[in-house]
């Protein structure tokens, strides 16, 4: 790959995040991504106005995405994922209690060992020329398709419209966070990253046939000017960043919209639009891109809560918010598809009539190696340096 523009890292203004723009100073200028292939890579000069287009919500929590269907309609969207796709690796049967719900409590004591394992971990030496971006990374690709969502909707299969995956090739509605660490097959690197994430499926208005990921980025970073404080993310939270309820229009300039990412000058809101306005027609050189901001304050007691936001909060450059106190690696979801964009335009399985990105929203259930969390949190976030895939980046 290409060496990245000088002007595109560096030092950045990592303190204009919470107004408005939220993460868009730091974030992503280092990515819009690289998601071409390689660790590292030229970016798109565009990327930190990008970002600006998917703000974090407010400290109040928005409703849970859905909610449960009746019988008969879970009976029915489960034959029709059946038959759309199947998990990559389907996990074998074994006796397991049924998935949780609700307020999910962190394991206290296994919380606490990977804290004192935590405290206790040297940081590795720093090469020369690595970046000053705190932050790490897991590159993932596509895995499969189901109409499942173990976090919203555990244990009824079926019941949910049509998701993507990548990671952890097992996941599906049953999937509790013990299977996370006993199936660790996984689309992503590096392979400790035994998470799952997930996003509605795009479909192409036209054919109606699935349009998937060509690349999907999980940022795990600082999205303030400091990293005081900084702790690892305990095996199986839970997060949901979006609103699959919102369904308005997307037109251009609108917030919360697809884009266009350019290698040089371009126009983030394509230099066409769909024939409804919701979706933009790239240019050439351009690729067709989604980025997702996720909470980075934890209230340090659940996994898990009702409406699957209340246990995690954004923060601010003054710290995180009593309630939450415990701060966290904030992930960034930063998606590429390999399209560019058609009048007919494209539709989410979350919004299917009004054919807007309004309600595009992920998902991740996190599960990495606690070693490898532990120490790519201390090295990378906490100690403010750029790491890729494997650690430092050099």
């Amino acid at each position: 790959m290409s060496p990245e523009p000088r002007h595109a890292r560096g030092k950045r203004g990592m303190a204009a995040i919470w107004a408005g723009v939220a993460v868009a100073a730091v974030a992503v200028a280092v990515g819009v991504v690289a998601l071409r292939g390689g660790d590292a890579g030229p970016q798109p000069s565009n990327a930190a106005e990008a970002l600006a287009l998917t703000p974090p919500p407010g400290a109040s929590s928005p409703s849970a995405p859905g909610t449960a269907l009746p019988a008969t309609a879970s009976a029915a969207a489960s034959g029709s994922a059946a038959a759309d796709s199947a998990p990559a690796e389907p996990k074998a049967t074994v006796a397991q209690e049924p998935p949780k719900v609700g307020w999910i409590n962190v394991d206290a004591a296994a919380w606490k060992a990977q804290l004192d394992a935590y405290q206790a971990l040297k940081t590795d030496p720093v090469p020369a020329g690595v970046g000053n971006l705190p932050e790490f990374r897991a590159d993932c690709q596509y895995s499969h398709r189901l109409a499942d969502d173990p976090i919203v909707f555990p244990g009824l299969p079926g019941a949910s419209h049509m998701h993507s995956f990548v990671g952890n090739k097992a996941i599906d509605s049953g999937t509790t966070a013990a299977d996370l660490t006993k199936f660790t097959a996984t689309t992503c690197k590096p392979a400790q990253d035994h998470s799952a994430y997930w996003v509605p499926t795009l479909y192409d208005a036209a054919s109606g046939k699935p349009v998937e990921t060509t690349g999907f980025r999980v940022y795990y970073r600082s999205i303030r000017g400091n990293s005081t404080g900084v702790q690892p993310i305990p095996t199986g939270l839970r997060m949901i960043a979006g609103d699959a309820k919102k369904k308005v229009p997307t037109p251009r300039g609108a917030q919360g919209q697809f884009y266009c990412a350019f290698y040089g000058p371009g126009d983030l809101d394509g230099i066409a639009r769909s024939t409804n306005g919701n979706w933009p027609i790239c240019g050439d050189g351009a690729t067709f891109h989604f980025m997702l901001q996720f909470p980075d304050c934890w209230d340090g007691t659940h996994l898990d809560s009702p409406n699957h936001k209340d246990h995690v909060a954004y923060g601010s450059e003054n710290g995180c918010p009593a309630g939450h106190p415990v701060r966290i690696p904030a992930l960034t979801f930063d998606i590429q598809y390999g399209v560019k964009g058609t009048k007919q335009g494209y539709y989410l399985s979350s919004d299917p009539t009004g054919k807007s990105a309004s309600s595009m929203h992920g998902d991740a259930f996190v599960s990495w190696d606690v070693t490898t969390m532990n120490k790519r949190t201390k090295d990378c976030v906490l100690k403010r340096r750029t790491c890729d895939n494997n650690g430092y980046l050099r």
